[in-house]
C-alpha cells in the first residue's frame, strides 16, 4: 500500500516484492473498502496436522470429560474430529495409544454383603486348601432352559458363509438343570427337573451323597437363592451331619466355579441347539455331561493383583 501511495506501478511492485498482481489486487481492494482495518489477516488457519502433546491432552480431555452436542452417549472418531477440527485418524491414534474404546461398555455388579470378605475367604479356602478326605462341590441350577425348535431348517456352514438359523422358532417348554461340579476332579453330576424348588434342591443333595462313599465329608458351595435356605434344607442338614453348606456372598456368582461350567454348556449345547421337545432337550444335556465326564477339567485360580488378594488366611474359618 505504501508503494502504491508513492506512485509505483503493479509491475514495479511485483519486481521489488515477492508477490503477484492478484495479491496486490486483493489487498488494494480491501484497503480501499475498509482502510487500515482491511489490512488485518482474515485467514482462519487450517486443521492441525501435527499431534503435539498439548493437542493430545485436549483430545483426551474431550474424550473423557465431554459428551457430543447432539446428545449421543459416546464419541466416535469422526464426531470428535469434527468437533475439535482435527483428523479423525489423529483421534484414532490417540485412542489406540491410551487404550480408549468409547464404543464399548462393560457391566459390573458390586456385592453389598457386609460379610463379603469372610464368606469369600471361606469359599476360596475350600478351593485352595480343601479339608483332607473331603469332597467339595460347587452346586447351582440353570433355570428356565428353553426347548427351542427352529421353524425353518438350519443352513449348514460352508466356505465363506456362517451357519444360518431361521428367525422364527417353536417353544416346546422349559426345564431346569442342576449341576454339582467336583472341584478336585472337575467331574459334573447333573440332573434335570421341571421346577427349581427347595424339594428339588434337597433331592439333588441326596443324589450327591449317594454318589460318594458312605459317611464322607461333603462341602457344598451354593448361592443365596431362597430355595437353598428353607426349613426343608435345614432339616436335611440336621439329618446328614457330614454335609456342610457354604454360601457365596450376595451378588458374587463369580466365586462359584460351577458358573464357569454353565457358561461352557450354554456355549456348546444350548445357545445354538435345536430341540424338538423337552425330553429331547433333557437327553442332549445329559449326553453332553456324560461325554464331558470322560475328560473333565478342573478350574485353576489365579490372582492378577496380589496386593488386593483374598485368601483362606484373610479370615479364620472352621470347616
Amino acid at each position: 500500500m505504501l508503494l502504491l501511495a508513492e506512485g509505483h506501478t503493479w509491475d514495479d511492485i511485483c519486481d521489488r516484492l515477492p508477490c503477484s498482481r492478484g495479491f496486490i489486487d486483493s489487498w488494494s481492494k480491501r484497503f480501499a473498502a475498509e482502510r487500515v482495518a482491511g489490512l488485518y489477516s482474515r485467514h482462519r488457519g487450517q486443521n492441525a496436522t501435527v499431534l503435539t502433546p498439548r493437542l493430545e491432552a485436549r483430545i483426551l480431555e474431550w474424550t473423557l470429560k465431554r459428551k457430543p452436542a447432539d446428545g449421543s452417549t459416546q464419541w466416535s472418531t469422526r464426531k470428535l474430529g469434527a468437533a475439535m477440527g482435527v483428523s479423525h485418524m489423529m483421534v484414532s491414534r490417540v485412542w489406540t495409544k491410551h487404550a480408549l474404546k468409547p464404543h464399548r461398555v462393560d457391566g459390573y455388579l458390586a456385592s453389598n454383603d457386609p460379610e463379603f470378605e469372610a464368606k469369600a475367604a471361606d469359599v476360596i479356602g475350600l478351593y485352595l486348601n480343601p479339608p483332607a478326605h473331603a469332597a467339595v462341590f460347587c452346586v447351582d441350577e440353570k433355570t428356565a432352559i428353553q426347548a427351542l425348535d427352529r421353524k425353518d431348517p438350519v443352513l449348514p456352514l460352508s466356505p465363506g458363509r456362517a451357519e444360518r438359523h431361521g428367525f422364527e422358532y417353536y417353544r416346546h417348554g422349559t426345564l431346569s438343570l442342576y449341576a454339582a461340579f467336583n472341584t478336585k476332579t472337575g467331574e459334573v453330576l447333573g440332573k434335570t427337573a421341571d421346577r427349581h424348588t427347595s424339594a428339588e434342591f434337597v433331592a439333588f443333595l441326596t443324589d450327591i451323597i449317594v454318589n460318594q462313599p458312605r459317611g464322607k465329608e461333603i462341602h457344598v458351595i451354593a448361592d443365596n437363592l431362597s430355595a437353598h435356605k428353607t426349613k426343608r434344607v435345614d432339616a436335611f442338614l440336621a439329618e446328614h451331619h457330614n454335609v456342610h453348606l457354604h454360601f457365596t456372598p450376595t451378588y458374587s456368582s463369580w466365586l462359584n466355579q460351577v458358573e464357569l461350567w454353565f457358561a461352557k454348556i450354554e456355549r456348546d449345547v444350548i445357545s445354538r441347539g435345536v430341540f424338538t421337545s423337552v425330553p429331547d432337550l433333557k437327553r442332549k444335556l445329559m449326553r453332553y455331561i456324560r461325554h464331558y465326564n470322560k475328560a473333565p477339567k478342573i478350574v485353576k485360580w489365579k490372582y492378577f493383583d496380589p496386593s488386593r488378594r483374598i485368601s483362606s488366611e484373610s479370615v479364620v474359618t472352621v470347616h
